[in-house]
């Protein structure tokens, strides 16, 4: 089952910046490193906690080249290609390395706010021009643009190479929607740390996490037992670090996931403009957090 590899903690890869701005590609590495001995099960390049809209088309490449050789085929790989042109999205499937490349993670075309009908051809699109299997991304508190539970499972039904979705909707009824009528092998993955336990418990497939950059080791305990229905383990996790999700999306992500893997040393608090640091005041309290 080509769905098969996707389930567990997946982690959407941060890129740590030198202070020239240019790419610290050693630290790239190492995070790598480090999240695959504590448990992820497969990685996320260039999605949006990337930085990956600021970056120019030749540091995607070496950045997407240096997490395929700190991999080294100990995981999988996805890799984000999305935005608001479908037609270039095309171009792109066309013009990129997919080598050593086992999924594609596709947002929500965003700013322009399509219709459901325009969503289901855009995807019927990238279904048939696709040259690995697609995960969609629904996150419309950065898009501005929900994908209904019936389009998610008019594309599930339709597009044999759409494989899941990250929903990160926040949408309790949604997600749950979703899961219920979807085809036996379409995954349904969280987007949103802070009720992966939750969502776990009516049958999510696991979650792509941002905290997991810092923190691999507690989200793939409590991805992984609550994935075995060891609900009561599961939940010393998620309380043990729900003050470090909610901090760390409390001024945005990346700047504050970044803040944290600073403290603990494991890169430098470098961003690309128009992103931020997050406030000293919490700042403080994410180190308060780092010391517990």
């Amino acid at each position: 089952m080509k769905s098969a590899k996707f389930k567990g903690l997946g982690v959407a890869l941060v890129t740590p910046f030198l202070p020239d701005g240019t790419i610290d590609f050693s630290n790239l590495e190492r995070l790598v490193h480090n999240l695959i001995a504590h448990g992820a099960d497969y990685l996320l390049a260039l999605g949006t906690n990337s930085e990956s809209p600021a970056m120019s088309s030749e540091e995607k490449r070496d950045v997407v080249k240096a997490i395929v050789s700190a991999t080294a085929g100990r995981v999988p790989i996805v890799m984000g290609v999305g935005g608001y042109n479908t037609q270039q999205i095309i171009s792109d499937f066309n013009s990129l390395d997919f080598n050593d490349i086992d999924a594609i993670l596709s947002v929500t075309p965003y700013y322009n706010k399509p219709s459901q009908k325009g969503l289901l051809e855009h995807y019927r699109a990238l279904n048939h021009h696709a040259p690995r299997p697609v995960l969609l991304y629904n996150v419309p508190s950065r898009t501005s643009c929900n994908l209904e539970a019936e389009t998610t499972l008019r594309i599930a039904e339709e597009c044999p190479n759409i494989i899941g979705i990250k929903e990160a909707s926040g949408n309790m009824n949604q997600i749950m929607k979703i899961i219920k009528h979807k085809p036996a092998d379409f995954m349904v993955i969280s987007g949103d740390d802070a009720i992966t336990l939750p969502l776990l418990a009516v049958g999510i497939d696991g979650v792509i996490s941002v905290v997991a950059n810092a923190y691999p080791t507690e989200m793939a305990q409590l991805v992984h037992l609550g994935m075995e229905h060891r609900f009561k383990e599961a939940q010393l996790y998620h309380y043990q670090i729900l003050d470090i999700i909610q901090a760390c999306f409390k001024e945005g992500s990346p700047a504050g996931i970044k803040a944290f893997l600073a403290m603990q040393g494991k890169m430098e608090y470098y961003l690309r403009l128009p992103l931020y640091r997050v406030s000293v005041e919490l700042q403080r309290y994410i180190k308060e957090l780092t010391e517990r």
